[in-house]
C-alpha cells in the first residue's frame, strides 16, 4: 500500500476498522501521525489502453488517489492535535475524513495492483488454487465475471465491487462497498483478491453513462497472477 511505515499500516487498519477509541489510542500511543505516501504505478498511464484511457489513470492516480493521501495526512495531523488537546469532540469529528480518505487510498493502491497490461499477461484467466476455487464457488470463471459485472453495474451511486476470500470461512464472495469503504468493514475477516472501482472518475471520460461496457472491459487489463498470490498467502 505504499505506506511509509510499518507502523502505518496498523494505524490504518484501526482507523477504518474501529472508532473513535482505537483511533485516539493509536494517535496517542504512536505520539505524532505516520503518514502514508502516494504508491507510483507499476506501468505507464497509457500502459492499459484501449481497455482504460492514459487520461484516465493520469487523473485517476495524480488526481483523485492524490487527493484522498493528501487528505487522509491532514486529517491524521488533525487528529494528534485534538488528542493531544484531549478535544474527544474533534476525534469523533474527524472519523468521517479519516474513513473516506484513509479508504480511497487503501483502495486505490489495492486497484492498480489489480490491473496489468495485456502485453505483460493482463487478462489471462487465474489459474491454480484461486482458479480451482473459483470453479467451486461461483461454477465457473465466466460465472464469477457475470456475478461481479451484475453487482457492480447495480451499485447505485459510487463505490466497489470486490472478489473476497473470507480467511475464517474459507470462502470466496462478491462484495461490494459504498463510497470510499474498504472491504474490511464488511468484516476483520475479508481479504481483498481484487476490486474494481466504479465511481465514475474510474470510466466516465471514456464511457460516457455506459457503465457495463467499462465493467465488461476492465477484465481484459485484470492482474490474476497478483489476486493469485494473494489468495495463496491467506489460504496457506
Amino acid at each position: 500500500m505504499a505506506l511509509r511505515t510499518l507502523a502505518s499500516k496498523k494505524t490504518l487498519s484501526l482507523a477504518l476498522g474501529g472508532g473513535a477509541r482505537p483511533l485516539a489510542a493509536a494517535a496517542a500511543a504512536r505520539g505524532v501521525a505516520t503518514t502514508v505516501s502516494l504508491p507510483d504505478l507499476p506501468y505507464d498511464f497509457g500502459a492499459l489502453e484501449p481497455a482504460i484511457s492514459g487520461e484516465i489513470m493520469r487523473l485517476h492516480h495524480q488526481k483523485h488517489h492524490a487527493t484522498y493521501v493528501a487528505n487522509y495526512n491532514k486529517a491524521l495531523e488533525q487528529l494528534d492535535a485534538a488528542v493531544s488537546k484531549g478535544d474527544a469532540s474533534a476525534v469523533v469529528q474527524l472519523q468521517g475524513a479519516i474513513k473516506f480518505n484513509g479508504g480511497g487510498h487503501v483502495n486505490h493502491s489495492i486497484f492498480w495492483k489489480n490491473l496489468k497490461p495485456i502485453s505483460e499477461g493482463g487478462g489471462e484467466p487465474p489459474h491454480g488454487k484461486l482458479g480451482w476455487a473459483i470453479d467451486e464457488h461461483f461454477g465457473s470463471f465466466e460465472a464469477l465475471v457475470k456475478k461481479m459485472n451484475a453487482e457492480g453495474a447495480a451499485l447505485q451511486g459510487s463505490g466497489w465491487v470486490w472478489l473476497a476470500l473470507d480467511k475464517e470461512a474459507k470462502k470466496l464472495s462478491v462484495e461490494t462497498t459504498p463510497n470510499q469503504d474498504p472491504l474490511v468493514t464488511k468484516g476483520a475477516s475479508f481479504v481483498p483478491l481484487l476490486g474494481i472501482d466504479v465511481w465514475e472518475h474510474a470510466y466516465y471520460l471514456q464511457y460516457k453513462n455506459v457503465k457495463p461496457d467499462y465493467l465488461n472491459n476492465i477484465w481484459k487489463v485484470m492482474n490474476w497472477k497478483y489476486a493469485g498470490e494473494v489468495y495463496e498467502n491467506v489460504h496457506a
